[in-house]
């Protein structure tokens, strides 16, 4: 790999001579810009704005521009005599702990090779003491005219060097959150979790731009004069989540169908996989009104009624008064026998008494 700097690492006392290097590349496609008409291929020329001529590249310099508009001129020489004592040197200033270092500072990054057989001594000195701290270091260095920021970090047996931002560069996330009191069901946490569980870990390796493939693809094909089917359309994206308990449920199925897992608990196989997970709606512990009300119609219902034993205990109560009131015309009738017997017999006794004493 070809370096694009030559200095060194400043650590302490110790000096180690090392040469900067490209540790990412761009794989972006780029295009050219071209006139519809005929094909031709549009560039950007430098023209002067005071006689409009094209101007090439030695006779442009540098300059600042005021806030009135002025310009003020600015030499490569100037540039070179201002103290910057980090313009050959990566002066490390400290060494922290990799947690202290916000992932929003992270800029280009760069592996640091050691620069002939004297430096591969205090190299692997430096290297070392950052495995065993578990720390990164904290340096400063100058590439491409201005001072910048860096973290070193030990990548296989490699040092790293990763460009920070400074922080003052970095905006503060003012009026970017959601505004007003959001509340999140333990539910919704429950199944948000699930789904994470369920998408589980990746090897960082196995991804890839399935957009640069596909316009390469286009590409290819368009040279080969070949007829380029449009591609088939997912599923809009993108929509308003109606029912987000829904959604987390539907992306967990989703998930699981993508890696080819089957329903949890199915054929009591697959440890470790999580279940699905739904919202249990909360009950009381007494039965609702409704639900009583139900109930007792429904004991009602399967009661049988005593249709028959009211007739027979009516047929019963009627045959025994009919029985109790024939007792009492039998009776009734017997002592008025009894009374007209004796008292005619009283009569006649009379009737004799009253012949003999007239007599």
């Amino acid at each position: 790999m070809r370096s694009i700097w030559n200095g060194a690492i400043s650590f302490g006392l110790v000096s180690i001579p090392i040469k900067l290097v490209n540790a990412t590349e761009n794989h972006s496609i780029h295009f050219r810009q071209v006139h519809l008409a005929d094909g031709g291929r549009i560039r950007y020329r430098k023209v002067c704005e005071l006689d409009e001529e094209e101007v090439s590249g030695g006779e442009i310099g540098k300059a600042y521009e005021d806030a009135d508009g002025t310009m003020i001129p600015i030499t490569d020489e100037d540039l070179a005599q201002l103290p910057l004592p980090t313009a050959k040197t990566i002066e490390i200033v400290a060494f922290v702990p990799a947690d202290q270092i916000d992932p929003l500072q992270m800029d280009a990054a760069y592996y640091l090779s050691a620069n002939g057989v004297p430096a591969a001594k205090p190299y692997t000195l430096l290297r070392e003491a950052l495995k065993r701290s578990n720390k990164v270091a904290v340096a400063k260095y100058a590439l491409r005219g201005r001072e910048r920021l860096g973290m070193l970090r030990v990548v296989d047996d490699v040092i790293a060097m990763h460009g920070l931002l400074w922080p003052d560069e970095i905006r503060a996330p003012e009026g970017v959150a959601p505004e007003g009191d959001v509340t999140v069901r333990d539910a919704e946490l429950d199944l948000a979790d699930a789904l994470m569980d369920t998408l589980g870990e990746v090897d960082m390796d196995s991804l890839h731009d399935d957009y640069r493939e596909a316009v390469e693809e286009l590409i290819a094909a368009k040279a080969s004069g070949e007829t380029v089917r449009p591609a088939e359309s997912g599923e809009a994206g993108g929509g308003k989540v109606i029912d987000l308990i829904a959604a987390l449920e539907n992306s967990v199925q989703a998930a699981k169908k993508s890696r080819g897992e089957e329903e949890a608990g199915a054929e009591g196989e697959g440890d470790g996989e999580m279940a699905d997970v739904h919202p249990i709606k909360k009950t009381s512990g007494k039965p609702s009104t409704r639900s009583r009300k139900k109930s007792t119609a429904a004991a009602k219902k399967s009661t049988p009624k005593p249709t028959g034993a009211k007739k027979s205990t009516s047929t019963t109560k009627k045959a025994t008064g009919s029985r109790s009131t024939a007792k009492k015309t039998a009776t009734k009738t017997a002592a008025k026998k009894q009374t007209s017997s004796s008292g005619g017999s009283g009569t006649k006794k009379t009737a004799s008494s009253r012949k003999r004493t007239s007599a």
